[in-house]
């Protein structure tokens, strides 16, 4: 097995989340550390600056290459920060490379276009470690939707849970993934995660999220709104499908009138009506959720009363539900060096299972 740093920032842009673990891409050994780096207010604002422009933004753009780097220094920072943590307790372990997702900015797969943004040769340089990166491309050239890229490490994580089941992941967009009876696997974005309540939030407070659902617990779910917006013609689609940040950021406007804690409580119902709305092969026994939105508890409540069947935290069976991610991509980077699927039909659409991702070598300077 070998030693790994996933990487990874999400589409809540609160941060890199690293995760040391150990794998040779199929199995996996010893979960590691893992940490959080949080962004700066300034260069969080930047990147989600560059969301709204992405779809016209040339890659030349002093404001992108300027985010890039601090983006990419932050990750490395994030890297020798993890380095030492590991040290302490297993002074042993050597890096043998890191997974390193970069910051989505544009997911389009419709328009074969999906766009991470992050210098992968500077950190390489910054780390003295290669660099596995671009880890979705090949999977939307062959036709797929590049996301979500977790299920196979969902599958190996989950290899002694009860079936069926189903993995959910609530960053800035939910995806699912689902392993039947059988070990039948398919999964999906389900729609909103975080993103719209926690811009919601700021728009209002200036609080970047809904600290433990306390708004939403203070508001009334506007149901004629809900409604509305569980009327987006993404929720018809059949799995597998997938989602940009920004496709339901119209959905705010759609709130205007409404008092913060009423569209607090109307988003984080969305959310879990996105879930519920899955059309699935076979009721998951249980649903255990991931990333930082499981730290809401209004929204595991409302999940698990539109969903009719326990919800449960990821620390309930042993893991770290806010390294998961972090932890895949350090888990899809040993993938991708030995050729082996990222991706398959059942998780992404594509038409035949898919390997991705490019390996870069550190720069040795004398």
């Amino acid at each position: 097995m070998q030693s790994v740093i996933g990487l990874m920032s999400g589409t809540s842009l609160d941060g890199v989340d690293a995760a040391w673990i150990e794998t040779d891409g199929e199995r996996i050994g010893w979960q590691g550390p893992s940490l959080t780096l949080p962004y700066s207010p300034e260069l969080r604002k930047r990147l989600r600056a560059l969301l709204d422009r992405a779809p016209t933004l040339f890659a030349s753009d002093p404001d992108l290459l300027d985010a890039v780097q601090a983006l990419t220094l932050r990750h490395a920072e994030a890297v020798q920060a993890l380095r030492e943590k590991v040290e302490v307790v297993r002074p042993e372990s050597r890096l043998d490379i890191i997974g390193f997702h970069g910051q989505t900015i544009l997911h389009d797969p419709t328009h074969g276009r999906t766009w991470q943004i992050g210098d992968a040769a500077l950190l390489a340089e910054k780390t003295e470690t290669p660099v596995v990166y671009d880890f979705r491309s090949a999977d939307v050239a062959a036709g797929g939707q590049g996301a979500p890229l977790v299920p196979v490490y969902h599958v190996a994580l989950a290899a002694d849970v009860a079936r069926p089941v189903a993995l959910l992941n609530l960053g800035g967009v939910g995806n699912v993934t689902f392993i039947g009876a059988s070990g039948s696997i398919l999964a999906c974005d389900t729609g909103p995660g975080n993103a719209l309540i926690d811009d919601w939030v700021l728009r209002h407070t200036g609080i970047p999220c809904d600290i433990d659902g306390q708004l939403a617990k203070a508001g009334v779910i506007d149901v004629p709104v809900l409604n509305g917006l569980l009327d987006d013609p993404f929720f018809t689609q059949a799995a597998p499908k997938s989602l940009d940040r920004q496709h339901f950021h119209a959905a705010l406007d759609a709130l205007a009138g409404l008092s913060v804690e009423d569209g607090a409580a109307t988003l984080t119902a969305f959310t879990a009506a996105s879930v519920a709305s899955l059309s699935l092969p076979e009721k998951p026994g249980r649903w255990i959720v991931c990333g930082g939105g499981r730290h809401n508890p209004v929204l595991m409540r409302v999940l698990a009363e539109r969903l009719n069947a326990p919800v449960e935290s990821a620390e309930r069976h042993g893991w770290d539900g806010d390294a998961m991610e972090a932890q895949c991509f350090g888990f899809l980077a040993i993938r991708s060096v030995k050729g082996l699927p990222l991706s398959f039909p059942g998780t992404t659409g594509v038409p035949y299972p898919v390997s991705g991702g490019i390996t870069i070598q550190p720069v040795r300077r004398t």
